[in-house]
């Protein structure tokens, strides 16, 4: 691969994660082509990377100090993980060893290289290199695959003789190979910077008494898919969610509410500010008419509950909206798409992302879903089983495409 002269690396800021093991002697070669290419490279190695390539010389080939350790001296301004962080364009590790994908993973921050990683907002790729039953090993391809449904660029090790003396998958990827994954990662387009989107996310819980609540079973996984995609796609992105016990996705504002009422009045306040409203979360129908101001006691009994209506948030933006795109959900249990089609017009939505919650993979609390795609000028797009990571990428496209003729 020829790569000098790529107006994509020219100029970028490359972060570079070395980890300890012997293939770091290769990630020299890609640290000098992209020097070459004209990319500001910083390189930042692991303790046990030290001990198989010395830090001078990725220091000579980036012509940057490199980072060795979280609290060293490193004779340079701004170089606190946070503003690594912030600066890179593109971050990639390599070789990356069970030990960094676990931790990231997990968000284990324990030296610079975890610290930085997690603190990013650019795109991760990872180039694994490893034993190959290290690399075979079931937690190491559930971290990985976990980790792309995140959106890391995994680079897949090839197979060959192994620095242990066996044969298997392992080796670290060819240059050549890191490369076209950096270029890839940086090809990614921004397609909604500069726009502001609000997103919303979880099941509502309706007060009984001070104790008890009606809600149901959304996860808020999608909500949180779909303001996580949008932060790397370029947007001011605001969440606006009930509880989940999710990460909180890094780069959104997050505006914690619990019932209904409470994300009507914060959606209704923030709708004349935002460009694009994805209403991903369950808003509860119903809620007690009167709720307990004490804790409801049991007695021999029946208990009856008055439930009254809840204002429909996303009929009342759709009355309000002028240059917003408004996106709706629709979980059904059957007839799906007559009820989807029902719902996007009488809501005066843009989009509409339908799903059959019994289909299997599809349902509350996945990591996955299947739905279809309908828009206001009759188009549909039915897609399979997918990661609710891409899904949500998915929809942003759509939400893209809309967005000029505002």
């Amino acid at each position: 691969m020829t790569i000098s002269g790529d107006n994509r690396l020219a100029g970028r800021q490359v972060v570079v994660g070395v980890c300890g093991g012997i293939a770091a002697y290769k990630v020299c070669d890609l640290v000098s082509r992209l020097a070459r290419a004209g990319s500001k490279v910083q390189v930042i190695m692991t303790r046990s990377a030290t001990k198989f390539v010395a830090p001078l010389t990725f220091q000579a080939l980036s012509n940057q100090p490199v980072i060795t350790e979280l609290f060293g001296e490193i004779k340079q301004e701004c170089v606190a993980h946070v503003s690594v962080a912030e600066a890179a364009d593109v971050f990639v590790v390599a070789p990356a060893t069970a030990n960094i994908i676990g931790k990231l993973r997990a968000g284990i921050a324990d030296d610079f290289l975890a610290t930085t990683l997690l603190a990013t907002k650019a795109p991760v790729v990872l180039a694994p290199a490893m034993n190959v039953n290290m690399f075979s090993h079931p937690a190491v391809r559930e971290n990985l695959t976990v980790l792309r449904e995140r959106g890391v660029i995994i680079i897949e090790p090839e197979t060959g003789r192994l620095a242990c003396g066996t044969s298997g998958k392992g080796r670290l990827a060819p240059v050549e190979r890191i490369l076209a994954g950096i270029q890839e990662a940086l090809a990614l387009p921004p397609l909604l910077a500069g726009c502001r989107v609000l997103v919303t996310a979880g099941g509502t819980r309706e007060a009984i008494d001070p104790v008890r609540y009606i809600t149901n079973r959304s996860s808020g996984k999608m909500g949180y898919a779909l303001a996580g995609e949008a932060v790397r796609f370029g947007a001011a992105v605001t969440l606006v969610t009930t509880p989940t016990g999710l990460p909180v996705p890094v780069g959104a504002k997050v505006i914690p509410v619990e019932s209904a009422l409470e994300m009507r009045e914060v959606v209704q306040g923030l709708f004349d500010q935002v460009d694009v409203v994805i209403k991903a979360a369950a808003v509860a129908d119903y809620r007690p008419a009167c709720p307990a101001k004490q804790k409801v006691k049991k007695n021999a009994g029946q208990l009856t509950i008055e439930l009254v209506r809840n204002p429909d948030i996303l009929a009342e933006l759709g009355q309000r909206k002028r240059h917003q795109v408004l996106v709706g959900f629709a979980a059904e249990t059957n007839d799906v798409e007559k009820h989807a089609l029902e719902k996007l017009h009488r809501k005066n939505l843009d989009l509409l992302v339908a799903n059959d919650v019994t289909a299997s993979g599809a349902g509350f609390g996945t990591d996955t879903n299947i739905v279809t795609l309908y828009d206001a000028n009759g188009g549909r797009e039915a897609l399979g089983l997918l990661p609710k990571t891409k899904v949500a990428c998915r929809i942003l496209e759509r939400v893209a495409a809309v967005l000029p003729a505002r």
